[in-house]
Formats: C-alpha cells, structure tokens, sequence
C-alpha cells in the first residue's frame, strides 16, 4: 500500500522506528491549519496515492500529513472530496477505505457548518451526536469491491459516546463551550432556502453541511470509532434576516481554527 511504503521509507531515511497512526483526522473548510501543530510532518499531496481524486475546492490543500500530534502518530487528511465537486459518493470516501487498509482504528471529522438551532451563534464548536443523511446516496450500495463488511451496518451510536464524552472534558480543559446537535448533510452546492431549513429543523437537525456525513457512513462499516466536530461559520438561511457571506465563513473559520486544533490536540493525546 502507498501510503504505508512512504511512511516506511520516511522511517528507514531518518533512522526511526516505523509508526503506523492509528488515528486520523479530516480537516474541514478552512481549518487546514491544524497541520502547523504536527510535529516530524511527512506531507504527500493526494495526487500521489494512486486511485486518489485531487480536491477542487480552494479552501482545501489537498494532502495527507503524517506526524505527531498530542503525542501519538496521525494522519491529517488536509481536505476532502465532496459529492459537489462532481465526485461519485465512492469516490468522496475512498481515503476512509485508505485508512482503514492503512490500519487507523479512530477517526476525527472536522467540517464547517451552517447553525440550525436558534440558540447556536456563529463561531460556535458542536459535538456531531447522530446525523441525518439527506445527500440522496450512500456510499456502500451496490457491491462490496470497496471493503464493505455488512450487508445492512447498524448506524446507532455511529458518533462514538465516550469520545464525545473525551471530547466534552477537553473542551472544559481548553475553557470551550463545546455544543451537542445533530448534522443535516446535504449535496450541494446551493446552499440550503430557508425553507428547506425549517423543514431540517422539525426533522431534528441542528446543523446543515455538505460534508461528513458519507465519511461517517463508511468509517461506521469500517468499525472505527468516530468523532466529529463541527464549527458553525455562520448562520443558516433565514435564521438571520441578512444573506450568508462566503467571506463570513471563511473568517469564522479563521477565528476558531486555533481553538479547534488545541481541542483536537487535547482529544488525540488523551485516547
């Protein structure tokens, strides 16, 4: 496997033992920065792994990045594929089944999203404690050439309890006021009316995204143990009587991205 060889090469050049990571991280819309805290940083650009789609979304560097973080040995996904960028929902979770050959056991989602709940602000950090997938596919029908392991895989608890629970006692650590909800995603890329937002409320969902929800699904028939964070960068349609500023979320993410990392850091070195 490539990413395993490069790993192993690194290793042998440097005169240090071969370490595996058994956690990985995916960086969401503006949070690549998260990467300037990884220590012994090996980067290889996704256009390396064979098979791998490049990412077209310029928020998005577009590599994966070894190294150590808290302590422990990570792999930073800088970025992700998206369903619209035109990628196939098997595409869009290829690097999930990567890591899972690679041998990562924990799996630590970031992304931006739009606040739901009324009593969310922008800038806010919620905890992901379920989902509701309204993209329109699922990246394990069909057959099973992607390393699927169940035929119907059971999604209750598919956000990991204790390592929200983990994450809830780092966030106290780091004086962050760490949210609940759950995660509406969506295709895109429109963003949602306010209409459709209204209706997501009555469905249960506290936060809207085009992101994570795909990855949790076939992280879960993986059997890792999931976590997902997600910033809320600004308001969604019709919360607020003012349109929604890409600007606004791009500088939201800005603002928080360093609370974010120091959380993820504190969360990694104590699993």
């Amino acid at each position: 496997m490539y990413l395993r060889s490069k790993i192993v090469e690194a290793a042998v050049e440097s005169n240090a033992p071969v370490e595996i990571p058994e956690i990985a991280i995916v960086l969401g819309s503006g949070l690549g920065s998260l990467v300037d805290k990884v220590e012994d940083k090996l980067t290889i650009p996704f256009s390396d792994v064979p098979h791998m789609r490049m990412t077209t979304q310029r928020l998005h560097a577009g590599n994966f990045v070894i190294g150590k973080l808290g302590g422990k040995q990570v792999i930073v996904l800088q970025g992700r594929l998206h369903l619209y960028e035109g990628y196939s929902s098997r595409i869009v979770v290829f690097p999930v089944f990567i890591l899972h050959m690679l041998g990562v056991k924990t799996l630590i989602l970031t992304n931006a999203s739009g606040g739901i709940n009324l009593t969310y602000s922008v800038g806010d950090i919620v905890a992901v404690s379920d989902h509701i997938n309204f993209m329109g596919v699922n990246p394990l029908r069909g057959d099973i050439e992607m390393g699927r392991k169940a035929l119907f895989p059971d999604m209750t608890d598919t956000y990991t309890p204790k390592l929200r629970e983990l994450a809830c006692t780092q966030a106290k650590a780091c004086g962050i006021d760490l949210h609940e909800g759950v995660y509406i995603g969506v295709a895109g890329p429109s963003l949602e009316t306010p209409a459709e937002i209204r209706a997501f409320r009555v469905l249960g969902a506290d936060l809207v995204g085009m992101s994570t929800v795909l990855e949790a699904i076939a992280a879960r028939d993986c059997k890792m143990e999931i976590l997902a964070l997600s910033l809320v960068t600004n308001m969604a349609a019709g919360v607020l009587d003012e349109p929604i500023s890409g600007e606004e979320i791009v500088a939201t993410a800005k603002r928080r991205a360093t609370d974010l990392g120091n959380l993820i850091e504190g969360i990694v070195a104590s699993v």
